[in-house]
């Protein structure tokens, strides 16, 4: 088979590496274009290196065409995969340093709460422009699978308004799938799991082995689970109010609700340090701060790596390869995607984008009707809809109003901050955002000038953070940090 995919973002080293040996493991595949583009030159230049030494030892002749011209990787590319982070870091850290000055604390900050609601008004944005271009210089029916977060807002923006089937993608889903599988005494492949809701906020609804419901055991199995307790317990506490189990870690799932993170002397009750992603405050900016400082030091040390093989035994669980692989040959994959809604959850509202079991073959995706959530798990995810909702058509039209909304609405910003303080806060984050932020040159104008007129009433809280470690540090145990690196770096791109 012969046909061209298109990474955009590709200078995120860990992530694009895993995905194109995912899919150049295909045997049919041996014989397709592929070509990179960023707009980091230095990153492109080292995962092109890194990845064309791979094709090479595998003895692929395929030649990666690496550019900072997107229109050129895109001509004739018959899926694009979408893996970029607007603004790289710079942009990352305002969107946690600003709310702390007004007392929110984030762990993530890239999916809801007001760091997910900016970093989505930066990629709405970007990838309309990138649709722009696939439409006209892409082949026909071009196909984007979106690994960039805010997941749900970008999918969402796409599909509506940018004129690409876009499927959203994440790996959430297949991480609990382990967990549980563990709780039950199974391998994974003998645990069936319908798990919907939306990206970041998605349930498992029913979990089956030998045909035998057994969902109703995880809300007295999982907590007994050792080390559950400790690194689990706010997963465990929502299992305990809602009665599912849901697919994020704490840190993640700490920021998606109002009441894990507003209460400072609570807060180490929920939140432990041995290991950024249990929750602490801007964990997942410190550590890609660090991924890249080391990424761009120990870059020399990675071609002394032996290099991946691509052989089945050393395929990842990530969705992109086996999609494109069932599409282009016909075997059949499920999987759990981010896709329109459409009455597939019937209790959310039919414009949304969730993330739901799919099936991909020669016919291309299906998605079979889930039907109502559990009440509970619906109300949750209906109060996230209408904050993505806003946000998306606030990025879109670059209506300010609708972007205050999109915060007064969302449950952790709304229970940490006033009205006012929402309002200063939108301001200080466009004016500080404004070179990623064009749909808003005329309000960033107007915005300054509020904050010189009227100072912000802040409320700073410091949260609970650990040190940032040096390159010298990390040097100590370079094969940990080299692997973290590579889990991180995906993040670490325009």
């Amino acid at each position: 088979m012969s046909f061209k995919i298109a990474f955009i973002g590709a200078g995120s080293i860990g992530f694009t590496r895993k995905l194109l040996s995912d899919i150049l493991t295909v045997p049919e595949f041996h014989d397709i274009e592929v070509a990179f583009t960023d707009i980091n030159p230095d990153n492109l230049r080292m995962v092109t290196t890194l990845c064309q030494r791979d094709i090479d030892e595998n003895g692929l002749s395929i030649k990666i065409e690496a550019t900072l011209d997107r229109r050129k990787a895109f001509e004739n590319a018959k899926y694009v995969i979408n893996c970029v982070r607007i603004g790289m870091l710079e942009a990352f850290a305002t969107d946690i340093d600003i709310p702390l000055k007004y007392g929110v604390d984030q762990c993530v900050g890239d999916t809801l709460c007001i760091g997910g609601i900016m970093y989505g008004q930066r990629g709405v944005a970007a990838v309309l422009d990138f649709c722009k271009d696939i439409r006209e210089v892409a082949a026909p029916g071009c196909i984007m699978l979106n690994y960039s977060n805010p997941n749900a807002m970008l999918t969402w923006a796409c599909n509506k308004y940018g004129g690409v089937p876009t499927y959203g993608l994440c790996h959430g889903v297949q991480h609990g799938h382990e967990q549980i599988a563990k709780a039950l005494g199974k391998e994974v492949k003998d645990v069936d799991i319908i798990c919907a809701g939306l990206n970041h906020q998605t349930w498992y609804i029913s979990v089956k082995t030998d045909g035998k419901e057994r969902v109703e055991e995880l809300r007295t199995l999982l907590p007994t689970i050792p080390d559950m307790q400790e690194n689990e317990n706010i997963r465990l506490d929502v299992l305990k109010n809602f009665g599912y189990y849901s697919t994020e870690s704490n840190g993640h799932l700490s920021e998606y609700l109002s009441w894990y993170r507003t209460h400072p002397e609570e807060m180490k009750e929920w939140i432990n340090l041995s290991v950024w992603i249990q929750g602490e405050t801007g964990g997942y900016l410190r550590v890609c701060r660090e991924s890249r400082n080391w990424f761009e030091t120990d870059f020399p040390n990675w071609l002394k790596e032996p290099p991946f093989r691509y052989e089945p035994a050393f395929r990842s669980t990530e969705h992109g390869g086996y999609i494109i692989e069932a599409l282009e040959t016909g075997r059949t994959y499920r999987g759990h995607f981010n896709v329109m809604n459409n009455g597939t959850i019937s209790n959310l509202p039919a414009e949304c984008v969730v993330e739901v079991p799919c099936y991909a073959d020669k016919n291309g995706i299906s998605v079979p009707r889930v039907g109502d959530l559990p009440l509970g798990c619906a109300a949750i995810c209906s109060q996230s809809v209408w904050v993505q909702k806003l946000a998306v058509e606030a990025a879109v039209h670059g209506d300010i109003n609708l972007l205050y909304q999109a915060a007064l609405m969302d449950p952790l910003t709304g229970a940490a901050c006033t009205t006012t303080q929402i309002r200063e806060m939108v301001d200080e984050m466009l004016a500080a955002g404004a070179q990623w932020l064009p749909q808003y040159a005329e309000e960033i104008p107007k915005a300054k000038k509020r904050l010189e007129e009227n100072p912000p009433h802040y409320n700073p809280v410091t949260g609970i953070v650990q040190k940032k470690k040096t390159v010298k540090e990390m040097e100590r145990q370079a094969s940990k940090f080299r692997q973290l690196a590579a889990a991180a770096a995906k993040e670490d791109v325009k």
